[in-house]
């Protein structure tokens, strides 16, 4: 056995010296100690034997060769990754990916710094502001590994995600560390850039795929204790609106097979998870091109919506697949984020009202309440297009608690558009509402074709305004939920309160109830009927009346009460006005 280990690494250090001569004939002189990426190089192609050539070569200087071929170098060896996370769902979710690839590697899971031999920091690039929080933690590694007096071989730093695929070249040539960047479509690869010997630089690998799904690769969870967990179903996104950079860091949208996709729920189900999340950069664009379910049915958008592309044909669309993840096991909820509006044809919103275990809680982004702003978005809708999709939802689904995504300052926004977009949520009354200062972002058409003009502080000043509206909606809709009984899956221990549990009702409100009822203890992963006793902005305050399953409580109450007209209908909606 200890000749068989012999000869294994004499066949590594011969494979590394192998590649670091290869690596250092290629690479160029760098400046003042900062690594620069090779002018030219072997690809991926060189170094896989028999592989076919990529459909398109790779931006000058955006790849460095990675040794491939010999499996001891990939191997993980019982080396401890650690994973910091930041920006969306899916960054969670493409984290688990990972883990998976590497778990099967034979890499450990490292639980602190302390203890890591890797770290990998998943990025995001939707705002400034993101991706300057990952700088700041590029530069604590840089120091940390300069007071332990680690080289690359024992202590490696690794950017994934959409930073990753943005500033490729600037990660590496800045002078902060990083060993190892790897885009959303190169996790994969993540066994074979670990292996990169500290002498050939940093490795690199960023190429964006027409393919890639991840569909064959079953995440491995961050937290197998929690009773939620994310399932991505497609990738990329094509609506190319104009202040966006997802399509170029994520690239063009392709979704998962179906039937991949149903096992990845029932795998969970049968591990206790309570709800899944569906995920996608659009995700109710999904659209699965394989298999027998194939139609020529042309897409059919919600009603005054249109896109930027040509009206797509043929695939299993999103009601198809909602409708047979809700089958797999009745007793698990089932949401998604984040759509587009414009994908809401009838056939969703029916599946939504008649699947007791698909959630009634919309993500519908508006971006903006001036039509003017919203076709300089390229958003493909107008002011009264949306609201009108708004009522058209509150018909066909009794109850429902919508949610939406607003931009503030956005180029040319005068103080005439940022009024509409204050009185449109007044007009529909949002449960919860994610908002943003503009962030110009290279690549994007914005960038190119129109100026950033409003004032740095005249946005802060109206992402405050926006969010004191609201916070005011929402006290208003949360109040009215008091003295009505609600369905609560627990989720976890509240953090403020050591004798409470906190879970979320349907509508994907926070609620706190006791952690004991009727003597015993209540549990994560369980279904509680509640009385709603108080209710701030934020959080639900609850007394537990029994436990329950989802079926059995659909079955003796209506759906949840929430206003099914437009908030601005209501006489008592001037109290939202701040």
């Amino acid at each position: 056995m200890h000749s068989a280990i012999g000869l294994r690494w004499l066949l590594v250090r011969r494979c590394r010296a192998l590649v670091s001569g290869t690596a250092r004939a290629a690479s160029t002189a760098a400046p003042s100690g900062r690594r620069r990426l090779p002018a030219d190089g072997p690809g991926l192609a060189e170094f896989v034997a028999g592989s076919a050539a990529p459909a398109a070569p790779p931006p000058e200087g955006a790849e460095l060769p990675v040794p491939l071929g010999a499996t001891e170098l990939e191997h993980g060896l019982g080396r401890r990754v650690l994973f910091v996370v930041h920006g969306c769902q899916m960054n969670v979710n493409d984290t688990e990916v990972a883990w998976a690839v590497l778990q099967q590697a034979g890499y450990q899971r490292a639980e602190n710094i302390s203890e890591a031999d890797v770290v990998f920091i998943m990025t995001c690039s939707i705002r400034e502001g993101a991706e300057t929080k990952i700088w700041n933690k590029l530069e604590n590694y840089k120091r940390l590994k300069a007071s332990k007096g680690y080289t690359g071989s024992q202590f490696k730093v690794g950017v994934l995600g959409c930073m990753a695929e943005r500033l490729r070249q600037r990660l590496v040539e800045a002078d902060v560390g990083v060993d190892l960047v790897a885009g959303p479509d190169s996790y994969r690869h993540l066994p074979r850039l670990l292996a990169q010997p500290e002498d050939a630089g940093a490795a690199v690998h960023v190429q964006l795929s027409l393919e890639e799904t991840y569909a064959d690769v079953q995440p491995v969870r961050l937290d197998p204790h929690a009773p939620a967990a994310y399932v991505t179903i497609m990738r990329g996104c094509d609506n190319m609106c104009t202040y966006c950079i997802v399509p170029f860091t994520r690239g063009r949208e392709r979704s998962r097979p179906l039937d991949s996709v149903v096992e990845e729920v029932r795998r969970l189900s049968e591990q206790g998870v309570r709800e899944v999340t569906l995920l996608g950069q659009n995700v109710n664009s999904y659209r699965d091109m394989s298999g027998s379910r194939n139609s020529a049915k042309a897409t059919r958008l919600a009603a005054g919506f249109s896109t930027v592309y040509r009206p797509k044909t043929g695939g299993t669309r999103f009601a198809d697949l909602l409708s047979a993840v809700a089958d797999v096991d009745p007793e698990m909820r089932v949401r998604f984020t984040s759509p587009h509006p414009k994908d809401f044809p009838d056939e969703v919103l029916r599946v939504i009202a008649e699947r007791p275990n698909v959630c009634s809680c919309l993500h519908l982004p508006a971006q903006s309440g001036s039509s003017r702003v919203l076709a300089d978005m390229r958003r493909g809708y107008t002011r009264e297009a949306y609201l009108e999709l708004v009522r058209h939802v509150r018909r066909m689904v009794p109850g429902v608690a919508l949610t939406s995504d607003f931009i503030a300052g956005f180029c040319g926004e005068t103080e005439a558009d940022f009024e509409e977009t204050l009185s449109l949520m007044r007009e529909v009354g949002y449960q919860y509402c994610f908002l943003f200062a503009y962030s110009r972002r290279e690549k994007t058409r914005a960038h190119h074709r129109l100026v950033d003009d409003v004032p740095p502080a005249e946005k802060q000043r109206r992402v405050a305004e926006m969010a004191r509206l609201y916070r005011a909606m929402a006290q208003q809709l949360n109040t009215r939920q008091v003295g009505s009984t609600q369905l609560v899956l627990l989720e976890r221990p509240s953090p403020r309160s050591p004798d409470s549990l906190l879970g979320r009702n349907d509508a994907n409100v926070k609620v706190i109830v006791p952690r004991r009822w009727a003597g015993a203890p209540l549990a994560a992963g369980q279904y509680v009927a509640v009385e709603v006793t108080g209710a701030s902005s934020e959080v639900l305050h609850g007394r537990p009346l029994e436990r329950t399953t989802l079926q059995e409580f659909a079955r003796q109450h209506d759906p949840p009460s929430a206003p099914n007209e437009l908030l601005g209908d209501d006489p008592e909606a001037s109290q939202c006005v701040v």
